[in-house]
């Protein structure tokens, strides 16, 4: 009972969503000056191509749900005819060469066998899991719009520490020469330098394209397309950082929520309820049909040609038609929407095996990315500790240029592995999250 009050709150919480993101998207906007995680993913929830899709399908349901309900109620029809032939051939006494009618009909449908009531039934369940569709895209888009976020951050923040050790480099360059000029040291050693700061120049550089390019991914992911005039190269200040947060989750209830939350479960769950009814609507084939029919019409009289001498009156009855026998067509029609319900019924069960493997991943991935932020953590500090020490040996005669250029190398590369760690940590979050059926924290409704 708990479990289908959730689900029912879920469903209500995705309509409101829904409702809240139908409208079209805003026009294109500029570039800002600052932008955060929870501006991006504002702005991705309105301009993201795949959620902006299916709030389209979800539309295009809805027509469907109004074609399919039109069957319930009376059509009117008007119809008419004019005909010229020889006086030769003509029926009528005495001969004419014209005659015309026009007649306005009704017809309402009283019985169809059930195959109205399923038809709508059904479209109306297919336009809910169109919903929940529209839900679980917006979880993956904004799962991506997140990743691609902290991939700006990392490679901003890889930047900083190639920068931090080019500079480091400089410095060790210029003690070198200073050590050369003072005649305490060889020319070796300020080659050795040279060479150890020209070697940190690719990366420089490789992480400033990498920053350029993850800016232009985030922009996909948004759905950002005006790059006129100033927006062309104008970058906004990215805010925020890659900072390791600590969070516990337990695997059990992660599965529990997965079952309950997942959207794309709900929607399997919802298309196979559309085709139970459409067996149903495949039965009704096989069942008699039962209109009520009205109709007033207007013919010719005679050889007059005025429409206020033309014969007039009304007609109502009841037209039936069953197909007591046509060719095994409704059996076969029942045998593929059976057919349709069990294909349903096993996806949905793969469905759920695929959710639950996920949710396992997803949570041995965070687990081995916070046991890698911690390592990181303390790696760092040894790191700067190590090349704090090698440089006051160095000044104190008693160690190497070799052995500084060493701790260089590997604060640089603790530095790394920890943006790294705490990065995949975030990631790790995120996509467990997203397997949980967990919205985006910044989405609404969170």
């Amino acid at each position: 009972m708990i479990s289908r009050l959730t689900r029912l709150t879920c469903a209500g919480a995705v309509l409101l969503l829904a409702g809240r993101l139908t409208a079209q998207p805003a026009q294109p906007q500029a570039v800002p000056d600052t932008l955060d995680l929870k501006t991006a993913v504002a702005y991705a929830l309105e301009n993201n191509f795949s959620i902006r899709q299916a709030r389209e399908r979800i539309r295009q349901q809805e027509g469907v749900i109004l074609e399919v309900s039109a069957q319930r109620l009376p059509t009117v029809s008007l119809a008419g005819s004019y005909q010229r032939n020889a006086t030769e051939i003509s029926q009528s006494f005495p001969s004419d060469d014209s005659a015309w009618q026009i007649q306005i009909q009704a017809r309402q449908a009283l019985y169809a066998g059930g195959g109205i009531k399923a038809a709508v039934s059904s479209a109306q369940l297919v336009r809910e899991a169109a919903i929940l569709e529209l839900q679980g895209v917006i979880n993956d888009a904004l799962l991506i719009v997140r990743t691609r976020f902290y991939d700006v951050l990392l490679a901003r923040e890889s930047i900083k520490v190639r920068e931090q050790s080019v500079a480091l480099l400089k410095e060790q360059l210029q003690n070198a020469k200073n050590r050369f000029e003072a005649g305490a040291s060889s020319s070796f050693e300020v080659l050795r330098a040279e060479v150890a700061l020209a070697n940190a120049q690719p990366p420089l550089i490789q992480a400033r394209n990498g920053y350029r390019i993850a800016i232009e991914e985030l922009r996909q992911a948004l759905g950002f397309t005006n790059r006129e005039g100033e927006n062309l190269r104008k970058t906004p200040e990215f805010l925020g950082e890659l900072a390791f947060d600590p969070v516990s989750f337990d695997l059990q209830t992660a599965l529990d929520a997965s079952r309950v939350h997942r959207p794309e479960l709900a929607r399997l769950d919802k298309l196979q309820a559309a085709r139970e009814e459409a067996v149903q609507g495949a039965k009704a084939g096989g069942r008699p049909g039962v209109d009520l029919v009205g109709s007033y019409q207007w013919r010719k009289a005679g050889a007059s040609d005025s429409f206020s001498d033309a014969n007039d009156g009304w007609l109502i009855g009841v037209q039936s038609q069953w197909n007591v026998f046509d060719g095994r067509a409704t059996a076969g029609r029942i045998a593929q929407a059976r057919s349709a319900l069990a294909q349903a019924q096993l996806a949905r069960n793969e469905a759920e095996l695929s959710v639950e493997v996920e949710v396992r991943r997803a949570m041995s991935s965070l687990q081995e990315a916070g046991e890698l932020a911690e390592a990181s953590q303390k790696v760092v500090e040894q790191a700067a500790e190590a090349l704090r020490l090698a440089s006051v040996r160095q000044a104190a005669g008693t160690a190497t240029q070799l052995d500084v250029l060493t701790s260089q190398v590997d604060l640089t590369q603790a530095r790394t592995n920890q943006l790294t760690a705490n990065y995949n940590y975030l990631v790790a979050i995120a996509r467990l999250r997203k397997a949980m059926g967990q919205s985006d924290q910044f989405a609404p409704g969170s």
